[in-house]
């Protein structure tokens, strides 16, 4: 899932895209608004984030260019600008929210997955699974369990789509690598294991033996129905 990254301050700009990238988010760099126009018309991203004060075109520009063509993609400042007019003359050029810098990373990536959620809509996109008594929403990256909705990345709904589409299959490490990074990594990477950690905390009931994700040794994971 592309989202535009469009901050002329390279240290705040390359911290952001690292977050998105760690969460399975391809992030699109813009230093402007002029280029920040040129590569949402290039690539169409599923959000845009927004500084607001950037070299030529500045963030409420493109704000109003972008929605004079698309009135449904997601568009969230961030911005130091933090006076009550800021936030609300963003919002009337049809932003979807104003987070004030400086922003922490869990902050960040809860109004980003807000924002992709509200715009996708239970009936859009890819259509859901189970997985024992869980129930995966692929297009709203979020799970739910008994009424109790928990929320995902991108990355974590693409290994479990993979382990559903291989029900008591064991899944090698290197494909499940290959599949939901998208790049080669060194076998002895621990990457995937703490992914997988991650994960199990958020969607494995807490009852002994009840796991959705079993681990097969010396070869990877599997979801055994």
């Amino acid at each position: 899932m592309k989202i535009l990254v469009a901050e002329d301050d390279p240290l705040t700009r390359e911290a952001v895209c690292d977050c998105l990238r760690g969460e399975g988010f391809t992030p699109l760099e813009a230093a402007d608004g002029n280029q920040a126009l040129v590569i949402w018309q290039a690539h169409q991203p599923s959000l845009l984030c927004l500084d607001i004060m950037m070299p030529g075109l500045d963030g409420y520009e493109v704000c109003r260019r972008v929605r004079a063509r698309d009135r449904t993609v997601p568009i969230l400042f961030l911005s130091a600008k933090n006076e009550e007019i800021d936030v609300v003359v963003g919002l009337e050029l049809g932003a979807d929210d104003f987070i004030r810098k400086p922003f922490g990373r869990h902050e960040l990536l809860a109004r980003i997955r807000s924002a992709l959620r509200r715009q996708t809509g239970p009936a859009q996109g890819s259509p859901g699974f189970t997985m024992g008594d869980l129930t995966v929403h692929p297009a709203e990256l979020r799970a739910e369990r008994d009424g109790r909705s928990v929320d995902l990345s991108p990355r974590e709904v693409s290994i479990l789509s993979l382990l559903h589409e291989r029900s008591g299959q064991a899944v090698p490490r290197d494909v499940l690598l290959d599949r939901c990074w998208g790049v080669d990594y060194f076998p002895e990477s621990r990457t995937l294991d703490q992914h997988i950690v991650k994960l199990r905390r958020k969607i494995e009931p807490e009852t002994t033996g009840s796991g959705i994700i079993e681990t097969v040794r010396g070869v990877g994971y599997r979801f055994r129905p």
